[in-house]
């Protein structure tokens, strides 16, 4: 999903406005590798106010240490496909991006917009068995890097603990548990789950994509085709449409809707990424919990909450884990050097700030050094999350927690990555076809076999207008 606050959408406006003018506002033009200038142009989705003057600090330590000055610039995720082409057509990219999902870094590189070869030179540099070799996997196109693996979040089930046990029901880790509690639970004034339903919302397109992998729907075949329309895949769409039509909220559910109500006691269970979990613990003003016991108790939910990572369905073959990676990308007219120097500094000296803005959405992905093999899982497990009270991970969820979303990156699969269908992800991710389909089905307007059929037709058209 995106990230869990509202995005400010001046920088993204300012530099949209700027680039149709040729010239944007606050970035030099690169001086590209045959022209090094010791200067360098980031742009970083990590665009909130406090996320900035955390990356400035880090910067400003890289400046002092090595000359070369950065320009850093924020990017609003939803804008950034519009922003870099806009860049391109003005011979005016940045060198590096930061925080880029891996659709959006698989579009950049099938439109060529990326230096791979600084990627590669980094890992090898940094050491390749340092990082983890399923995220590696999913920022690679076989033999080409297209970025270096930074971080990554997982889309969590989050589940009432003390409500299944006081019904005698197990972890609600497969189809058949979850519809089952789901069923269950949905009582008076309090629904089975919160799922999204919201068709122009990506969260709610990550959030079947959860359950679908989990069944072994896959976005295509071994062709390359679209395949919504498979057995599995229609049993992901009718379990999709049990758990949210007939065991949630009715209506129309968003990112916001699904939290709040399951914040406010009214729901069972929520599928929501684990940049939930700092105000599941009470640790942000404006999105605190509202139940009852929350009132005298900010951490009420987090202790009576279960979390579940994997699922599996009756068609899956093991259970699946749904996440994004984000990575660093350099362009193809990146300053070579410094850039490869700036990213070396991201990954080693201030990987630790840059992952400790908000650990809880912001899981390591290069585990640590050859010589300390877990610093940086150790100190991501000290780090302090929140954002009007923080508080170490560590003092606020048990070890156990901890350690299952970290592994969680291991286990991570992904829509269309792996098959070499990227750019396909990443248009899906624009123009929300799933998403669309999700809507029409929860709000009773087409069944899960015509809903997993809308869906088919308008991927594979997708996928024919890239050819």
């Amino acid at each position: 999903m995106l990230k869990r606050f509202r995005r400010s959408r001046t920088t993204a406006a300012l530099l949209t406005a700027s680039l149709a003018a040729g010239v944007l506002a606050g970035c030099s033009s690169s001086s590209g590798p045959e022209k090094p200038d010791n200067k360098i142009t980031v742009w970083s989705e990590e665009n909130l106010t406090p996320r900035i003057a955390a990356t400035e600090k880090v910067i400003d330590r890289f400046e002092k240490e090595t000359g070369i000055e950065v320009d850093l610039v924020g990017v609003d995720e939803n804008q950034l496909p519009q922003l870099i082409m806009s860049a391109a057509a003005a011979g005016n990219l940045p060198d590096v991006i930061g925080a880029v999902p891996l659709g959006q870094a698989w579009q950049m590189y099938s439109n060529g917009l990326l230096n791979t070869e600084i990627p590669e030179q980094v890992v090898n540099g940094l050491g390749e068995d340092t990082f983890n070799a399923n995220a590696l996997r999913l920022t690679e196109d076989g033999g080409t890097r297209l970025g270096v693996p930074s971080d990554a979040w997982l889309q969590l089930l989050v589940y009432r603990k003390d409500l299944l046990d006081k019904a005698g029901l197990p972890a609600p880790d497969t189809y058949d548990k979850l519809l089952k509690a789901a069923a269950t639970l949905d009582t008076e004034g309090r629904d089975g789950i919160s799922a999204a339903t919201d068709p122009g919302d990506v969260f709610t397109q990550q959030s079947f994509e959860n359950l679908a992998l989990a069944n072994g729907c896959e976005l295509v075949d071994g062709e390359g085709a679209a395949d919504l329309d498979s057995p599995a895949c229609e049993q992901a769409f009718a379990a999709y449409d049990e758990l949210a039509r007939e065991h949630g909220a009715p209506g129309t559910q968003t990112v916001d809707s699904t939290r709040a109500t399951y914040f406010a006691d009214r729901s069972s269970m929520i599928v929501w990424s684990s940049f939930l979990l700092d105000e599941l613990a009470g640790l942000r003003g404006d999105a605190r919990p509202s139940c009852e016991q929350c009132k005298d108790d900010p951490e009420y939910l987090a202790r009576n909450s279960g979390i579940v990572t994997s699922l599996k369905g009756p068609d899956g073959a093991e259970p699946a884990q749904f996440g994004e990676i984000t990575s660093w990308l350099t362009t193809k007219t990146a300053e070579t050097d410094a850039s490869r120097k700036f990213i070396d500094y991201m990954m080693g000296a201030g990987y630790e700030d840059w992952f400790g803005m908000a650990p809880e959405g912001k899981i390591p992905v290069r585990a640590g050094t050859a010589e300390e093999p877990q610093r940086y899982l150790d100190a991501w497990r000290a780090s302090e999350m929140g954002v009007d009270t923080r508080k170490p991970m560590n003092e606020v969820f048990p070890t156990e927690l901890l350690d299952q979303l970290a592994d969680g990156v291991s286990h991570m699969k992904r829509w269309g990555i792996t098959q070499g269908a990227g750019a396909l992800v990443g248009a899906t991710n624009g123009e929300l076809p799933v998403a669309k389909s999700i809507g029409a089905m929860t709000s009773g307007q087409t069944r899960p076999a015509e809903a997993a059929r809308e869906a088919q037709e308008e991927v594979e058209a997708l996928r024919q207008s890239l050819e």
